[in-house]
């Protein structure tokens, strides 16, 4: 319970934790965000990890200039970071199989998560990549269920360089241009809220619509 209660407030005061990481670790900030979008990208075990808001958050400070911080840079080093977990995962999916549909759910592993993003990705093919990049846990089970069906390498760089590209830009500069006006600034823990409930919804849809069939 004391690990949940962390995350949350982890969470729920992105902008407090991020903007003191800012000041304790100066440029260093580039690596820290590089590893986080990488590991929630890159491995299936990190599906928890913050993506939406940590783009928005990081675009504001961005937009403030704080440590140093450069908008250009900031979106360049978090796409980089994107690919690269996407490729990764894709990668461990491949090597893996269809075997992984017979591992039991634990902690580290979401086992209907790995199916739901299998039936989406059977509907949506490629743009499953790129869609997914907008939802929480699809997110980082997407590349994975690609390199299990054995995506061709070179269609799946494409799909995953667009997504990242999409994701990382459009967050990045949603917090640069909006981050830091009065109101959102003054209840960012609440913008951050809506940023996370907004990126769960059609996840909760799907579900409703499942059960409802």
């Amino acid at each position: 319970m004391e690990f949940l209660g962390q995350f949350l407030d982890l969470l729920l005061h992105l902008d407090k934790h991020l903007a003191l990481l800012v000041q304790q670790h100066g440029l260093w900030i580039y690596a820290i965000l590089f590893f986080i979008v990488f590991a929630e990208t890159g491995f299936v075990v990190f599906p928890f990890l913050p993506g939406d808001s940590l783009l928005f958050v990081a675009g504001a400070l961005a937009a403030i200039g704080e440590g140093g911080m450069d908008l250009s840079t900031l979106m360049a080093v978090l796409t980089i970071a994107a690919v690269l977990g996407n490729t990764v995962n894709y990668q461990i999916g491949k090597y893996f199989g269809p075997r992984v549909f017979h591992w039991e759910s634990s902690r580290l592993f979401n086992r209907a998560a790995l199916q739901k993003t299998h039936a989406f990705y059977q509907l949506h093919g490629g743009k499953t990549l790129v869609l997914s990049r907008f939802l929480p846990l699809f997110r980082t089970f997407a590349p994975f269920v690609a390199g299990i069906g054995a995506m061709p390498f070179a269609r799946f760089s494409f799909f995953n360089l667009i997504g990242a590209l999409a994701w990382v830009v459009s967050l990045c500069l949603a917090g640069y241009w909006f981050g830091n006006m009065p109101w959102i600034k003054q209840n960012l823990s609440l913008v951050i809220v809506g940023i996370i409930a907004f990126s769960l919804l059609p996840v909760l849809l799907g579900y409703l619509k499942h059960r409802a069939a």
